[in-house]
């Protein structure tokens, strides 16, 4: 028997006994949840065997017996955003993200957190917050990283100058070993050294190596490589918790853990120091690192360029002159003695050109720049960039001599790499564009990361500063240490884990490190050769898990599903990971017909939230457009596909015979005959349907055009099909408003429709004939220099993102893109018009999430705010999102992503406040759930007139 069918008959048996336990369910053997679970934010691939989500802590280690018992492998997963490769293996992944995410106590008076392992760190601050504390250690995803994963790697993040590692803050553990002894670390109800066979046993060997842990181990504070023995010392307390911190789950699974927490003093300021480069500003550290700042950030104009690039201008706020920067932070319980603390820092600093950051929104945008590094260096040199050597250290004092070899390596290997980091700690991160794909790219990547670890060693440094080594650097480590003090790892391993079952294959006794590279498997991939640019596309997933974090509160959109369900499949980056199993076809067999790709895409809701919001531009929507393209080709859809997807042409029909509008009207209204119409149409039954108009909007407008000129000359209005077909205010306000603007509204002499249901439901040659002939009627009038303004901000986005990849080689695709403007876009660059006064109104805003994420909201909110009103602009998606929230099967996610933004917000602002909504969906989706009706931008800004 096979070494994989003899793990999957043992998994079998688990998932028996647990059954017969009470824990039914437990273990997930699918191909689906092995494919999500294949990666996490490293370059490595191992898929599992299966994937668990203990639903408590005594459920948890149940689960842990009885894979030990049957000799199955376990790795513990948090958020999955290690991008070393130590959240990955070849047996159980167990996920504690899901459901072990309980602050059990928060202890004001002694400082103090009691956590489970799956709390993610920003949900631990926002209940400490009102204690006036905080979790000290601030990794850059520390909104959706979780706790036990940030004592698994030993977390930093760029406050950990002010207040150390996560093993600093680390004050007791509750934990299972790998030999199944339950361990209490810490406290005053702490297992007893001469009572646990594993103490003793430890206590023992260090007794035993005194010399070399004093040696070798903690010669600087980044020293994360490896086993962190020196907690283990007689002078430091034999403090196994701090210990375990970092030992990447392979020697004890977290069950709960007790935690320091910090009050951070009330007055913060930062300091930006520009150099000629970053190696000169690394040179610098050891000066700035006297005024004790709390935070010490360095980056150069490579990640600089990038972010201004990717997002725009608008993100990097004014910067110091130089190549390199360091973004220092100082923070004092008195203002005035900060404000001498910053100044003198700067005056000592030996910067170019410097300056203190006072405004607090400029700073969070300087501190963003560093945030968004990670993501946006993967996508943004000539070739994509990986974190193969992600988070190497040297003491500071080392750092500028280290960054100009380590220049001189990337050189020498033809590299690119964008490095940043946290220059007070002597930590680097860079991301690196290793030729993975290529033939030799797995060599060469090997070849670079081993003179990578000679170098850093030669430095006296440490190649993990903080992320742990996993599968990345494990094999790396003699270069670092000596051959005593690996086989002490052995035997520290051999006490806690003698079965090596924990995380195998990382840290002692590793996987080589180009063994599983995901990239090089794609190049062997059967579907990558016909699908070459949609492999690209979903392999740029770096699997950071942004769309993993909480959203609420915040401005961004992605990702809607996820936030309703907490489910990995229904996040952009387990999609990704789907799509990328099916391109690789071992997981997922089928192709684009693979029942897991389709469920994982199933609730995605085409919203385009991870086209803005996720750091390498996934465009999620786009790939379920392919794959459902490609799946019903020359085949029988869906019939939502017929009735939804085909919505405009029937829309026309029905509002152009005279009286078929009434006559299906009167069907709908017939109870019998409705629920007959949704199920046909594939329609939820719990769905509206909303009533035709007798004429459509456009035919109404040309009857009642006036052929006036006007001051500002004509305006075409470019009404959408849901506008045009459906009962309600049509283009009416519309016409007002530009009239009162000084301009003469026309309508188009021909139907333009930009396709947009054709696009969501997968029938992408259809599409293609609709923008085809809407660009025979707009592009004319754009390129005679007539403004034209859309009502639909869906159907306007069209033309910015799906039209230029729809329509790659037609010239008349960006004009029309360009001519074709939002309502907002418009009135701001007309000559003489103003924002009518709304003094005294309430107004919560909901941008249609293409709005959002396609064409930008900023000209909106720029608007509003000139009106004078109150705005409350609510993030995320209503949920309805065109026809994903009507169709069958999807109306609980619907009802629960509108519930997770836009009807609190709308609740909360009570009944005199006005709701405003350009998109369709959303005026629908109000309607249906709150009963509440919304205004478009133009009814708005009438009542101000």
């Amino acid at each position: 028997m096979t070494d994989r069918a003899l793990l999957d008959r043992e998994l079998g048996r688990l998932s028996w006994r647990l059954d017969r336990a009470g824990s039914s369910g437990l273990v997930d053997t699918s191909s689906l949840a092995r494919a999500l679970y294949s990666s996490d934010a490293s370059l490595y691939r191992v898929v599992p065997r299966g994937v668990a989500h203990p639903r408590t802590v005594e459920e948890l280690t149940r689960l842990l017996d009885e894979a030990r018992a049957d000799k199955v492998p376990v790795t513990l997963r948090g958020a999955g955003t290690s991008c070393a490769g130590n959240a990955v293996g070849p047996g159980l992944v167990v996920d504690v993200s899901r459901h072990l995410h309980r602050v059990v106590d928060v202890d004001p008076e002694r400082r103090t957190a009691v956590v489970e392992p799956g709390v993610v760190q920003a949900a631990l601050q926002k209940v400490a917050a009102p204690h006036g504390l905080r979790f000290g250690p601030d990794p850059s995803t520390h909104n959706r990283c979780t706790l036990g994963g940030m004592i698994g790697n030993n977390a930093c993040g760029p406050r950990a100058l002010g207040y150390g590692k996560t093993a600093d803050n680390v004050l007791g553990l509750e934990v299972v070993t790998g030999s199944g002894e339950r361990l209490v670390l810490g406290g005053s109800d702490a297992t007893a050294v001469e009572d646990s066979p594993t103490l003793t046993a430890l206590r023992e060997l260090v007794g035993r190596n005194l010399a070399l842990i004093r040696t070798e181990f903690g010669r600087f504070g980044r020293q994360v490589s490896g086993y962190s023995l020196e907690h283990l010392l007689p002078e430091n307390g034999f403090d196994v918790a701090r210990f375990l911190a970092g030992t990447e789950g392979t020697l004890a699974t977290i069950t709960r853990a007790t935690l320091r927490l910090v009050s951070d003093p009330p007055h913060r300021v930062m300091v930006a120091l520009g150099y000629p480069s970053m190696a000169e500003a690394a040179d610098d550290a050891p000066t700035v690192l006297a005024h004790r700042p709390t935070a010490c950030e360095g980056l150069d104009a490579r990640i600089v360029d990038v972010v201004r690039d990717r997002l725009g201008p608008s993100a990097v706020p004014e910067m110091p002159a130089g190549q390199g920067w360091m973004l220092v932070e100082l923070a004092d319980d008195d203002p005035v003695r900060l404000g001498e603390r910053a100044r003198a820092l700067l005056a000592a600093s030996g910067c170019g050109d410097g300056f203190v950051v006072e405004d607090a929104a400029r700073a969070t945008a300087l501190w963003k720049i560093r945030e968004d590094g990670a993501g946006l260096a993967g996508v943004s040199l000539g070739r994509p960039a990986y974190p193969g050597w992600e988070d190497a250290a040297v003491a500071p004092e080392h750092l500028g001599a280290y960054l100009r070899a380590f220049d001189e390596l990337l050189t020498r290997h033809g590299l690119r790499g964008l490095p940043y980091g946290h220059f007070g700690d002597g930590c680097v991160h860079v991301r690196i564009d290793f030729p993975l794909t290529e033939e030799g790219g797995a060599a060469g990547y090997e070849s670079f990361v081993t003179e990578a670890a000679e170098l850093v060693a030669s430095f006296g440094g440490s190649m993990s500063g903080e992320h742990g080594d996993g599968r990345a650097r494990s094999a790396l480590l003699p270069t670092m240490y000596s051959a005593e003090a690996i086989a002490l790892f052995g035997a520290v391993k051999q006490v806690f884990d003698p079965d090596n079952l924990l995380n195998p294959g990382v840290l002692v006794d590793p996987r080589p490190v180009a063994a599983d590279v995901r990239a090089d498997l794609v190049r062997h991939a059967p579907m990558r050769g016909r699908e070459l640019e949609l492999a690209a596309d979903v392999h740029r997933c770096s699997g950071v898990g942004k769309c993993l974090a909480d959203t609420t509160g915040s401005l961004g959109v992605m990702c809607p599903s996820f936030q309703a369900t907490r489910q990995e499949k229904d996040s952009t980056r387990g999609r990704a990971r789907v799509l990328q199993e099916m391109i690789n076809g071992s997981t997922v067999k089928r192709g684009f017909r693979s029942p897991e790709v389709h469920e994982a895409l199933d609730l995605c809701l085409s919203c385009k939230g991870c086209r803005r919001d996720c750091p390498t531009g996934i465009d999620m929507a786009a790939y379920k457009a392919r794959v459902l393209d490609e799946t019903y080709r020359g085949g029988i859809r869906p019939r939502s596909h017929y009735a939804l997807g085909w919505l405009p042409r029937w829309g026309r029909l029905i509002t152009r015979v005279p009286g078929l509008s009434a006559l299906v009207n009167a069907v709908m209204a017939a109870p019998l005959l409705r629920n007959a119409l949704k199920w046909g149409a594939g329609v939820d039954q719990r769905r509206q349907l909303p009533r035709f108009a007798r004429r459509s909007a456009t035919a109404t407008g040309r009857r009642e055009a006036t052929g006036q000129t006007a001051p500002n000359g004509p305006v075409v209005i470019w009404v959408d099909s849901f506008s045009d077909a459906f009962a309600g205010a049509g283009a009416r306000p519309m016409v007002e408003l530009l009239r009162g603007a000084g301009y003469e509204p026309r309508f188009l002499e021909r139907d333009a429709c930009c396709g947009l249901t054709w696009i969501s439901t997968g029938q992408l040659d259809g599409a293609r004939r609709q923008l085809r002939r809407a660009l025979d009627v707009l592009h004319p009038v754009v390129s005679a220099g007539t403004p034209v303004v859309g009502m639909e901000p869906s159907c306007l986005a069209v033309w910015r993102s799906d039209a230029p990849e729809l329509l790659p080689d037609d010239p008349r695709v960006p004009e029309v893109a360009a001519g074709v403007l939002t309502l907002a876009e418009l009135l701001t660059r007309t000559p003489g018009w103003s924002a009518p006064d709304l003094s005294g109104t309430t107004v919560v805003a909901q941008p249609h999430c293409h709005h959002a994420s396609v064409t930008g909201w900023k000209t909106d909110a720029a608007l509003l705010a000139a009106t004078g009103a109150s705005v409350t602009t609510v993030g995320g998606c209503c949920g309805l999102a065109g026809n994903f929230g009507v169709e069958q099967g999807h109306y609980e996610v619907s009802v629960q992503v509108a519930e997770h933004d836009l009807l609190p917000a709308v609740r909360a602002a009570g009944d005199d406040a006005v709701v405003l909504a350009d998109g369709f969906s959303c005026r629908t989706q109000l309607a249906e759930l709150a009963d509440r009706g919304a205004l478009t931008l133009p009814e708005l800004l009438l009542r101000g007139r």
